[in-house]
C-alpha cells in the first residue's frame, strides 16, 4: 500500500530512476522554474554515486528551512510503495504573492511510469490532513487549464474551481472531511 514518507536514501535507487524519467520527458532544463528544475540546478544531473543522492536529499530537506529564492518553506513528501518511489508532493504552510496566483499550497508530480494508476489522487488525499494540521482550511491548488488529469485529481479530492488566471485553473480544496 503506497504511503507518504519523508525523503530517504532507503528508496534512493528508485528515486534516481524517477528523476531520470522526468528528465527524459524534458523537465529540468535551464528554464524550468519548478521545484524539479531547482533540484537539478542544486544537485546536478543524476549519476549513480551516493554523492548525487546526498545532494538531492539535502535539497529536499533544505526546502523546510532554506528554500531557493522565490520559494517559501515547505515540506516534501515522497509517495512510495515499499522501496519504490512513485512521486512527490510539496506542502507549503503559507503563500507568497506568486504562489497566491500560481502554485498554491500544494504541488505534486508522479513519475511517468507510475501515472494513470490513481497515485496522484491518493497522494493528495493523504497530504490534506497535514495541511489541516498546519491550519490551512481550504488549500489553494492550481493546474494548467489543459491538464485534464490534474483537474480530475483535484476535483476527486473535493476541489472547487475558484477561477482561471493566465491559463491556470485555481481550486480550493477542503483539508478536513
Amino acid at each position: 500500500m503506497p504511503a507518504l514518507i519523508l525523503p530517504t536514501a532507503r528508496v534512493g535507487h528508485s528515486y534516481l530512476a524517477g528523476v531520470r524519467e522526468f528528465l527524459a520527458e524534458g523537465r529540468g532544463g535551464p528554464d524550468d522554474r519548478s521545484l524539479f528544475g531547482n533540484l537539478i540546478r542544486e544537485a546536478g544531473h543524476p549519476d549513480d554515486t551516493p554523492a548525487w543522492l546526498e545532494r538531492a536529499l539535502d535539497f529536499e530537506r533544505r526546502l523546510t528551512t532554506h528554500p531557493p529564492a522565490h520559494f517559501v518553506p515547505s515540506t516534501t513528501y515522497w509517495w512510495t510503495e515499499d522501496d519504490t518511489y512513485l512521486g512527490r508532493i510539496n506542502l507549503r504552510a503559507h503563500l507568497n504573492e506568486q504562489l497566491r496566483e500560481i502554485g498554491g499550497h500544494i504541488g505534486y508530480d508522479v513519475r511517468p511510469t507510475a501515472r494513470r494508476q490513481g497515485h496522484a489522487t491518493a497522494m493528495l488525499a493523504a497530504v490534506l490532513p497535514h495541511a489541516a494540521a498546519l491550519g490551512i482550511d481550504k488549500a489553494l491548488i492550481t493546474c494548467d487549464a489543459e491538464n485534464t488529469a490534474s483537474r480530475k485529481v483535484i476535483e476527486a479530492n473535493g476541489g472547487v474551481l475558484e477561477d482561471e488566471r493566465g491559463g491556470k485553473l485555481r481550486f480550493r480544496v477542503p483539508t478536513a472531511p
